[in-house]
């Protein structure tokens, strides 16, 4: 077993009987923001543990296939729903297990990643799908080729569909230039670290190019995203706030995350966290500490509706 997953599991152990992190008894409702005319919680349930996307390890990500059976997707969506999250975030390939949640009597709304496609995006929007952000990892390619134009057919299928558009990035220089070009879209997904530099913009910011094993994450990214999150008036949804799990090895270090990640966005704003429940009750670890760091007046009076 790797070093990684043993400290992994130590934490997950801890943090389920820290009394900082779980309330006895949790309230059921959780702080919202407005997407359209859609009132969401301020914490969504990320799909990357579901897909076995841990961007940590192949081996995590084995751990991860094994674990999240589609029963397990769907025990883990219904407690989030119990602890107050309203809505989760993946792409097409999970929009069955969606739909199956639904007709099981489950009430949580799906936003989704995809490319643009008008297939897809007939699926997504036939599948009950509120929204549609096209796809981060697209999105930065198109940007750094100086091609962000292309995007643009994609993001007006998604806007005639009649749902929300959204834009992911990893890079706040995407949001600036969104932004100062007025584009028509509703909102973003914001990761907040800037997680696929080169090796020549690492070695340019470094001094030296890191060995070219795994993914870089540099603390001096949040605040940078931070920044552009705050300037535009479209809501963004934070993701990878604990920099893909690297910072899920210390019970303080989870807690000063989301501190660090809801005072350093707007009241607008939410965060997408993904969820792994195998050894503590993480939606509800997670959901008390949006409770704790991102209540504030613009948000608490927001009233969820019923999700169809």
């Amino acid at each position: 077993m790797s070093l990684a997953l043993t400290r992994r599991r130590e934490f997950l152990k801890a943090g389920a009987l820290a009394p900082t992190v779980v309330a006895a008894q949790p309230s059921h409702s959780l702080p919202q923001i407005r997407l359209g005319r859609h009132s969401v919680s301020r914490l969504i349930c990320g799909a990357n543990p579901f897909n076995a996307g841990s961007h940590l390890s192949v081996f995590f990500n084995q751990e991860l296939r094994r674990y999240y059976t589609p029963e397990q997707i769907l025990k883990t969506l219904r407690r989030c729903q119990e602890v107050g999250i309203n809505c989760w975030q993946s792409t097409l390939g999970n929009l069955d297990l969606h739909r199956r949640l639904l007709d099981e009597g489950g009430k949580m709304h799906f936003l989704a990643l995809d490319t643009g496609e008008a297939q897809s995006i007939e699926a997504l929007v036939k599948g009950g799908s509120i929204g549609i952000a096209h796809h981060g990892e697209f999105t930065d390619r198109f940007f750094k080729k100086g091609a962000l134009d292309q995007m643009r057919d994609p993001l007006k299928r998604i806007r005639d569909a009649g749902v929300l558009v959204g834009v992911s990035t990893h890079m706040p220089a995407v949001v600036d230039t969104i932004e100062s070009q007025g584009w028509d879209i509703d909102y973003y997904m914001t990761c907040v670290y800037e997680r696929h530099r080169t090796a020549e913009e690492l070695e340019k910011l470094l001094g030296q190019a890191p060995i070219p094993v795994g993914e870089v994450y540099l603390p001096n990214d949040p605040p940078r995203m931070f920044k552009v999150m705050r300037q535009t008036k479209r809501p963004c949804l934070a993701f990878k706030i604990l920099a893909a799990g690297r910072l899920s090895e210390r019970p303080a270090w989870v807690e000063r995350a989301f501190r660090e990640t809801f005072a350093g966005i707007k009241p607008a704003d939410a965060a997408i966290v993904g969820m792994y429940d195998r050894l503590s009750d993480q939606p509800l670890q997670n959901a008390e500490f949006v409770r704790r760091f991102g209540s504030t007046p613009g948000n608490q009076a927001a009233r969820a509706e019923p999700v169809s």
